[in-house]
């Protein structure tokens, strides 16, 4: 069963009961704990752990490669090598890399940029029922890649399809910036709701606020022993 993916955490606690109904028609032989750590699994990758605070915190965001050419005016840790297949162009500028992180919004925007060019380009594209939903998940669109720009991972894309599906329009040309501020605020609202649930049936362990402690901890380990190893 997909599980849909809300946005703001009215909708999804609405819909808490009826989703919870169908995951039950559809997994005979499976809990109400089952179908909160599936929604843990879906709704983690959006907070992080904030030790001042200890509690946790919206971060919707996303690694992706900035592919340039070199000679540009670039700051940070660059690689030469090919965005998709990882060989260097046997001819021509070679191009070169930087990890980068920007946010989900940013990230769906490029998304339909892309979906849209191609729709530009296919005059059939958006015939019927078809719409930019369709095409979200296209290998050839999604990895896409003209000159410089943002260099897509298809494999980490799929992580990102469950709030591109709730977020990115029909059709149109812009992502709505009010319904992303929106799921800023209501991300760990809808985490906290997850977590209470799980705490009721005394699976501490799998809360997110506790999974995301233990890496925010692990994280900070790793960095001192990189830091130490460098000293």
């Amino acid at each position: 069963m997909e599980l849909p993916f809300y946005l703001n955490f009215n909708d999804f606690e609405s819909n808490y009961y009826d989703n919870l109904e169908k995951w039950f028609e559809e997994y005979h032989n499976t809990s109400e704990t089952d179908y909160l750590k599936a929604l843990a699994e879906l709704y983690s990758p959006y907070v992080y752990y904030n030790f001042t605070d200890d509690r946790l915190k919206p971060d919707a965001s996303i690694e992706v490669k900035d592919c340039f050419f070199p000679y540009h005016e670039k700051i940070g840790i660059s690689f030469c090598i090919d965005c998709e297949n990882e060989i260097s162009p046997s001819n021509g500028m070679n191009q070169v890399f930087e990890f980068k992180n920007i946010t989900m919004m940013e990230y769906a925007q490029h998304i339909l940029d892309k979906i849209n060019k191609f729709c530009s380009k296919n005059a059939h594209a958006l015939d019927g029922s078809k719409n930019i939903q369709d095409y979200i998940n296209n290998y050839a669109i999604v990895t896409s890649m003209e000159g410089v720009g943002y260099c897509i991972s298809y494999n980490r894309h799929q992580k990102a399809i469950p709030f591109l599906k709730a977020y990115l329009p029909y059709y149109g040309q812009t992502v709505n910036m009010a319904v992303y501020r929106d799921f800023l605020f209501s991300v760990v609202q809808i985490a906290e709701f997850i977590d209470q649930k799980l705490k009721t049936v005394h699976a501490f362990k799998q809360t997110i606020y506790a999974r995301s402690r233990a890496d925010a901890k692990f994280n900070v380990q790793l960095s001192r022993q990189f830091l130490t190893l460098c000293n």
